[in-house]
């Protein structure tokens, strides 16, 4: 389960504007600054192409593979504003229904009975069946959108920047357990939970360092190393079987890491350090930190 879609209309050269996949990552949608489109994975071919009057779309969110959408339009379109999040029945090529803020949407989060409004201090969960606002969460500025919704029906999870810097407030919705980890003293940059919720990586502003937590406790299960030198985390992401995790960052590269519980080596506890180290949780829990310093792959963004 990744860490959400990638905004790509400050820095886009062509037509695309977002790429995000759905919750189980069969397929992928892209915003365009002329509508949506949504491509097949395996195998890979286009299966929706959508011209909407108005102007671009900066954030495409499926729900599965269904006819429902959630859109939020570039800040040139006049006909989905940038603080309005439709939601849209593309079977009927049309809207069923609106959320308006005073503030530009950050990023969109569906699942089939929940949706989850991302703005820059805040963050808004809803009831899908009627839109009704059941959960407000005041954030640290959230220019990125960050924001992670495990998508099981047998578990609502959400996972979002705290009040503070580079802090993970943690909902648990059936549980009514709200908690907060100190992940990092930098702020954050990426975020990501299981497909079953289990589990929720991080990274900071920083890029170097990546932790994994127990969604549940709050108990650090992992640290591993990206990389010595600083950069931009572009996506976070979990494969379907939680037993591996990946990054990508703007410096055109991608580590995967294995998912394990087992205690870190030294070369770690060094890197923590000069990462702004010591960070530890909130709560009072022994953090366990892996021996998987380094990713297992890395692949250069060119081979790609």
């Amino acid at each position: 389960m990744g860490s959400g879609g990638i905004d790509l209309s400050a820095t886009t050269t062509n037509e695309v504007l977002y790429i995000g996949f759905n919750q189980d990552q069969s397929c992928f949608a892209v915003g365009t600054t002329t509508g949506f489109k949504v491509f097949n994975c395996s195998p890979f071919k286009e299966t929706i192409s959508r011209v909407l009057d108005g102007g671009g779309i900066r954030f495409v969110e499926m729900l599965f593979r269904c006819n429902i959408f959630a859109l939020v339009g570039a800040r040139d379109n006049t006909r989905f504003h940038p603080n309005k999040v439709i939601i849209w029945d593309d079977q009927r090529r049309k809207d069923i229904g609106e959320l308006s803020f005073r503030h530009e949407v950050k990023a969109v989060r569906l699942r089939r009975d929940k949706v989850v409004v991302v703005l820059e201090f805040k963050v808004l969960l809803y009831k899908f069946a009627d839109l009704t606002c059941v959960l407000e969460v005041d954030t640290v500025s959230n220019s990125k959108g960050l924001c992670a919704l495990c998508p099981s029906p047998n578990h609502t999870v959400l996972a979002c920047p705290g009040s503070h810097r580079g802090h993970v407030r943690v909902e648990l919705l059936e549980h009514r357990k709200t908690f907060s980890v100190q992940a990092h003293n930098s702020p954050l940059s990426g975020l990501a939970l299981t497909l079953d919720g289990s589990r929720v990586a991080t990274a900071s502003e920083k890029g170097t360092i990546l932790r994994v937590f127990d969604s549940l406790t709050g108990k650090r299960l992992q640290e591993v190393r990206r990389g010595a030198s600083s950069a931009e985390i572009s996506s976070l992401a979990f494969n379907h079987t939680s037993t591996l995790f990946s990054c990508s960052s703007v410096r055109g590269t991608v580590h995967v890491f294995t998912l394990t519980d087992s205690p870190s080596s030294p070369a770690c506890e060094a890197e923590e350090a000069t990462e702004g180290g010591g960070e530890g949780s909130q709560l009072d829990v022994v953090a366990t930190q892996s021996n998987n310093c380094k990713s297992s792959l890395s692949i250069l963004g060119g081979m790609v």
